[in-house]
């Protein structure tokens, strides 16, 4: 990544090198927090069969583990962001948030019966609204001008979980833990980042008279010096203005714009990856274990995607890097599904997971930017229009049933047709 430099014989300030290191820790603890989240369903989707077996449960207890905590926790969650309101009780709602969280995992990894475990998966879901997506917003009010760059830097965390939380599973089990286990040593991890947020969270004295000055040290992170302050600090971002107000501040922001496009573009981002085995084995005729390999090369290059985006948000626009994006996506979806033969398949997946890699983490950024000073608006935005995507499964279900899977996958291709819609960056 790009790190700003002092030129040859320019002297050193030895308070950036201080706040520096603060900064850092805080923006390491903020990923730590959605790394954790995805560890946890990583290990949960990994863990489903044997949680099946164990708990003797049908097929639709299964999905209900899936719809009820998304339901119920998603209304739940849907005031957060407002009410969490400045960021010292913001900060309260995130340490709050995390030790609830620590508890249901630890109530779902000890859960014998249905019951109790769809309520603690109910309850982790607003817990992880709190935890989670609030600690996102203070990272992204830390350096508004570094916004993409920071959620590129979150993405990659996540992914990272996600890919570790199958692998931890698969550990546990091989070295003859149970799935119990596994959510245990999940709950130990989310101790451990939220203690690592309460601790460089805490207001140091004089930090703010530090935060004041732009860090130019060789040793500095862009943005991350603000990232302990945005955790912490007791700055009120912008009050909260009404109802009425904010409708009119969403409507005039362009705000509505990004979360539609967020929305339809998970079509061709989680949507693709939930379906992708089944359409391996159903329309491809793959064995189960090529489609789970499918999967892992889906993953594996989300990772590695989501590393080279942080790199290249350093030397382009965000904006420019999506839309550069979206003609290959709209290239190399239909060859995926029309190319014979599962290794082609696989290399075109590889490749549309590396080229759709920006999509997440610049719309979330642009939606961030669209509503300065008020991203606990932006939060609740995200969870109602989160209970609105979760009919994007539901809808390709029932089109699957209907027209055949391979016909619903094909429409998944109004993704990237909506997303040239993403209009040029103004120039300043």
């Amino acid at each position: 990544m790009r790190i700003t430099r002092l030129k040859a014989g320019t002297e050193s300030v030895p308070a950036t090198a201080r706040l520096a290191r603060p900064g850092i820790a805080a923006l390491l603890a903020a990923l730590a927090v959605e790394l954790v989240d995805e560890l946890f369903d990583g290990t949960k989707g990994a863990a489903l069969p044997l949680i099946r077996h164990d708990l003797a449960l049908n097929y639709v207890q299964v999905g209900l583990l899936t719809a009820i905590p998304l339901v119920v926790g998603s209304l739940l969650e849907l005031p957060m962001g407002v009410l969490s309101g400045p960021r010292a009780r913001r900060r309260r709602f995130i340490l709050g948030g995390g030790l609830v969280l620590i508890g249901a995992v630890l109530a779902a990894g000890l859960a014998h019966s249905f019951a109790v475990l769809v309520i603690a998966l109910t309850v982790f879901f607003p817990a992880s609204g709190a935890f989670v997506s609030l600690t996102q917003a203070a990272l992204m009010d830390a350096a508004p001008d570094r916004q993409a760059q920071h959620m590129a830097r979150w993405t990659l965390a996540g992914s990272t979980g996600a890919v570790a939380g199958p692998l931890l599973a698969a550990a546990v089990l091989a070295a003859g833990g149970t799935w119990r286990l596994a959510f245990a040593i999940v709950a130990v991890a989310a101790a451990a980042a939220w203690a690592a947020v309460a601790v460089t969270g805490r207001a140091r004295p004089g930090q703010r008279q530090h935060q004041q000055t732009p860090a130019a040290g060789p040793a500095s992170e862009p943005g991350a010096a603000g990232a302990a302050a945005a955790v912490s600090e007791p700055d009120d971002e912008k009050s909260w203005p009404g109802w009425r107000p904010a409708a009119a501040l969403v409507r005039r922001s362009g705000a509505l714009r990004w979360l539609a496009l967020l929305e339809v573009s998970d079509l061709l981002l989680d949507v693709l990856t939930a379906f992708l085995a089944v359409y391996l084995v159903a329309v491809v005729h793959a064995s189960p274990a090529v489609a789970a390999l499918g999967v892992a090369v889906r993953l594996g290059a989300g990772l590695a995607g989501d590393a080279i985006l942080i790199r290249l948000l350093e030397r382009r626009d965000g904006r420019s890097v999506l839309r550069a994006s979206v003609p290959l996506a709209l290239i190399l979806f239909p060859a995926f599904l029309l190319v014979p033969g599962i290794g082609p398949k696989l290399a075109l997946l590889a490749a549309l997971t590396l080229v759709t890699a920006p999509w997440y983490p610049v719309l979330q950024a642009e939606l961030y930017g669209s509503l300065p000073g008020h991203s606990g608006l932006a939060v609740s935005l995200t969870s109602a229009a989160g209970l609105l995507g979760g009919l994007g499964p539901l809808a390709v279900g029932l089109l699957a049933q209907r027209l055949g899977l391979g016909w619903a996958m094909a429409l998944l291709c109004v993704a990237p047709v909506a997303m040239l819609a993403v209009p040029r960056r103004r120039s300043s």
